[in-house]
């Protein structure tokens, strides 16, 4: 048994469920929990204090000095505090699973406090899904699919101080781990749509600039198997 965490937004509802759906059709639910990050959650328990401000319509940490594209941008590294489990597994809300999400269980490694797609990712455009700016830092998306050895010593560096007073850069970079604590997943694991290698079959697509619940986004690659995906949902939603 362990712990899943999808990131959670009120303008993106759908596709966490969408996320959430691919996940429990494809595994025995008996064997994950499934949970959504929902940021007033979290400051209802009191784990999230920092600030959020929305300045020329997009929120924006002040920590940072830098604006989030979701609301879930820094309340991802709360999984550790928040799992029942040794181990859990973060992925953004705009993820679709095509494979049973315990393959990654080959994946947890007594070694390693995280393990990731190490991605090489400079975008080039500047902004990005909904009108979001599109942010440059360290490691940039290695932050979008975690596995967490909830128990591993090097994570109780992590404290929920550095989480409300860091700036998000240096979280999303791991600040708290050294390199040989991160663990290494394959690519397939978090294909990012329109910037990993395309002779890759995915077994997760990842729709980081942007997928089909948008209109201008009708075209990018596997958007048939989201939008079939948000069909099924919406069927057994009838019946």
């Amino acid at each position: 048994m362990f712990d899943v965490f999808i990131g959670w937004d009120p303008r993106e509802m759908e596709v966490a469920d969408v996320c959430r759906h691919s996940i429990l059709t494809r595994t025995d639910n008996s064997k994950i929990r499934v949970h959504y990050i929902k940021l007033s959650d979290m400051r209802e328990k009191g784990l999230y204090t920092r600030s959020v401000e929305v300045r020329d319509g997009r929120l924006w940490d002040p920590i940072s000095d830098s604006s989030m594209s979701t609301e879930f941008a820094i309340s991802r590294f709360l999984v550790k505090f928040l799992a029942d489990s040794d181990w859990a597994v973060f992925c953004d809300c705009d993820f679709l699973w095509r494979v049973d999400i315990r393959e990654l269980e080959e994946y947890f490694s007594p070694k390693h406090a995280i393990s990731c797609v190490k991605h090489s990712h400079i975008p080039d455009e500047n902004v990005k899904m909904d009108n979001q700016l599109q942010l440059r830092y360290a490691r940039k998306n290695w932050s979008s699919l975690m596995v967490w050895n909830c128990r591993h010593p090097a994570n109780e560096r992590l404290t929920l101080d550095m989480l409300n007073t860091l700036p998000g850069r240096d979280l999303h970079a791991f600040n708290w781990l050294e390199d040989d604590e991160i663990g290494e997943m394959p690519v397939e694991y978090n294909w990012l749509e329109g910037i990993s290698d395309k002779s890759v079959t995915p077994k997760v697509v990842h729709y980081t600039r942007g997928g089909p619940w948008f209109e201008d986004y009708q075209d990018v690659d596997y958007a048939a198997d989201w939008l079939k995906e948000r069909a099924q949902l919406e069927q057994e939603q009838k019946s």
